[in-house]
């Protein structure tokens, strides 16, 4: 009895975990080990002529690849801003629409909204308010901040997709801190307003202390996706001014697919994961760890 119970549960288990399982292993794991392969190779992603190079391709990248440099460095510089700026403002927006607002759930709505705009889309519509919009602008007002060529600055390019990047993800990062603040139990508050903590105080000792488990995903979270950025970069700059803005994602499409370089472009994403896997799990142990202690 015992065994044709054993063989039922198993059998429950492959029907319902095994599409999903067989799924996943041709669309992610098989790729994926295939793609290690390819790191060690010279094949161009075209032809079927596929030479075994061994650690070459890591060497160049390390040793002669200075775009593949300067893209990290840049990369690694705009996911600090990134996940500061996202953050701070998610937070900052979760805190407005928990007050005993009229209007709270409209701004709920609308600062959400620009993270349903899929990416590439939302890089266009960007890109043209940058271009035509703040000329219109800045030709109207005179002001400076309208005038200057935004997306054709190395300098003013970088915040631009800053900007884009944080105003379309804020809004994500606004949701989960929203469902972390009220949960927060209102009598430790109203007990630290009669002791006569101020809101900072209460701010500061009690709300943060007890949405650190939020903090924690939204942190893993803008990590991952800031270091991904792709789509704003591709259809906001394309990497330029000569390729001043060229992210890492884009560096890596543009070796693979466009230089016909794949065995190269897949030596520089194994580099990626393992930098962005190795990131976000020390961070994830870091703020479990302040979780805690908290």
């Amino acid at each position: 009895m015992a065994s044709k119970k054993k063989w039922k549960d198993a059998g429950l288990f492959t029907l319902f975990v095994g599409p999903v399982l067989l799924a996943f292993t041709i669309i992610v794991l098989i790729p994926f080990f295939t793609g290690i392969y390819y790191a060690f190779t010279d094949w161009n992603g075209v032809t079927g002529n596929i030479n075994w190079v061994g650690f070459d391709n890591f060497k160049y990248l390390f040793t002669e690849d200075k775009q593949f440099q300067a893209s990290f460095l840049l990369t690694a510089k705009y996911t600090v801003v990134a996940i500061i700026l996202t953050n701070v403002i998610g937070f900052a927006l979760a805190i407005l629409v928990t007050q005993m607002l009229k209007t709270r759930n409209i701004l709920r709505t609308v600062f959400f909204m620009p993270n349903l705009i899929g990416g590439l889309l939302l890089g266009f519509i960007w890109q043209f308010i940058f271009v035509k919009g703040f000329a219109s602008i800045g030709q109207i007002t005179g002001i400076p901040l309208f005038e200057m060529a935004w997306l054709g600055d190395a300098k003013t390019a970088f915040w631009g997709i800053v900007i884009v990047s944080v105003w379309q993800g804020a809004g994500y990062i606004m949701i989960i801190y929203i469902a972390a603040l009220q949960n927060v139990p209102q009598e430790i508050v109203e007990a630290a307003r009669i002791d006569g903590a101020n809101r900072w105080q209460i701010l500061r000792h009690i709300t943060f202390p007890l949405v650190a488990p939020a903090v924690t995903i939204c942190l893993f979270l803008t990590t991952a996706s800031s270091f991904k950025i792709f789509d704003a970069n591709l259809s906001l700059t394309n990497g330029g001014p000569f390729k001043s803005t060229e992210m890492l994602a884009l560096n890596i499409y543009t070796e693979a697919f466009v230089n016909n370089r794949y065995g190269i472009g897949e030596a520089k994403a194994l580099i990626f994961f393992i930098v962005v896997a190795a990131i976000t799990v020390i961070q994830v142990m870091y703020t479990k760890k302040k979780e805690v202690e908290s």
